[in-house]
């Protein structure tokens, strides 16, 4: 991997030279410690040095003043990338640009387009290009919304992680019963829904229904949620982290069943008390970590339930308090 920051005394012209004496690399990424950085504009002589990277299966922009013209060229060459990194890019570039990368190089198993430009249509047209997609991150996309979403998991039958964290508003479920028709979807694993202040009960609830088989759930700063988390644990039995940190109306008094996969889970932030915790160490036997940094609700008392019932937190694993 050739790593690239530009404030460690390299100009384009040393990264371009650097990259065209190591013609095998596979895996590049540019990412500045100033985020800020617009002295590096791409020229040709840096697209040329990129495109003659024929191993090259890594690419890895951040923070980088991108064109149009670089996302062709790589286009045209037909890179076998199979992880791709837009992350934050400014510059002349747009959904073109990224169309025709995506649909010249579709064996892109790990996406980031964290840009802001990008709505619910460019997902939908985007989508049938990565059939072989394994996880994307889509988070900081304030224009997109939960059809953006559904989009790619019927059209990308191995996507098992999505990160959609802090996007459009309008995601919420306003009605549930057009949500249904967007069917099941087995193959997802991960989703990371967190700093979306909108979603409500209702909504991650119809999101358990149609993502039964999740593993990980984040929904940090999810400020609305509030008992429809224990709904969520029921319909999703798989899960076996879950992150609610920062969720302050997040109530679980009323978990009264078994949750048998859950090992990791985040409240830290939360106003969860002893009686939570007296219905956690009940029900959550399996814990291996436990998160209640900043739970001012929370007492020594709560925290013994918990030790004393879940032998493997007490064993092997780890209480944050």
């Amino acid at each position: 991997m050739f790593s690239c920051d530009p404030l460690n005394g390299m100009t384009m012209d040393g990264i371009t030279s650097a990259l065209r004496e190591r013609p095998a690399l596979r895996s590049f990424l540019f990412s500045p410690s100033n985020k800020k950085e617009e002295a590096f504009v791409v020229t040709s002589h840096f697209i040329d040095s990129i495109v003659s990277l024929k191993d090259l299966t890594c690419l890895d922009f951040q923070f980088m003043n991108i064109t149009n013209n670089l996302l062709y060229c790589i286009a045209r060459e037909g890179l076998p990338l199979t992880r791709f990194t837009l992350r934050h890019c400014f510059g002349p570039h747009s959904s073109a640009g990224i169309f025709r990368l995506l649909s010249k190089c579709q064996g892109i198993q790990h996406l980031n387009l964290e840009l802001s430009f990008l709505n619910d249509q460019h997902v939908v047209q985007l989508s049938p290009f990565l059939s072989g997609l394994m996880s994307i991150n889509l988070s900081c996309c304030l224009k997109l919304t939960k059809y953006a979403l559904y989009a790619l998991t019927r059209n990308c039958p191995l996507l098992s992680e999505i990160k959609m964290e802090g996007i459009g508003k309008s995601m919420s479920v306003e009605n549930s019963e057009k949500l249904v028709e967007f069917g099941v979807y087995p193959q997802l694993k991960s989703l990371y829904l967190g700093k979306n202040k909108w979603l409500s009960d209702e909504g991650i609830i119809m999101f358990s229904s149609n993502f039964p088989n999740l593993q990980l759930l984040d929904l940090n700063r999810c400020n609305l949620l509030s008992e429809g988390i224990c709904q969520v644990l029921k319909i999703c039995c798989k899960i076996g982290h879950l992150n609610l940190a920062f969720c302050k109306k997040v109530k679980l008094h009323g978990m009264d069943f078994v949750v048998p996969n859950l090992e990791v889970l985040n409240l830290s932030n939360t106003k969860v008390n002893d009686k939570t915790l007296y219905v956690i160490s009940k029900n959550c036997s399996g814990l291996l970590q436990l998160l209640l940094e900043f739970c001012d609700n929370v007492t020594e008392v709560g925290v013994k339930h918990v030790v004393e019932n879940c032998t493997q937190l007490r064993e092997h694993g780890y209480l944050l308090y």
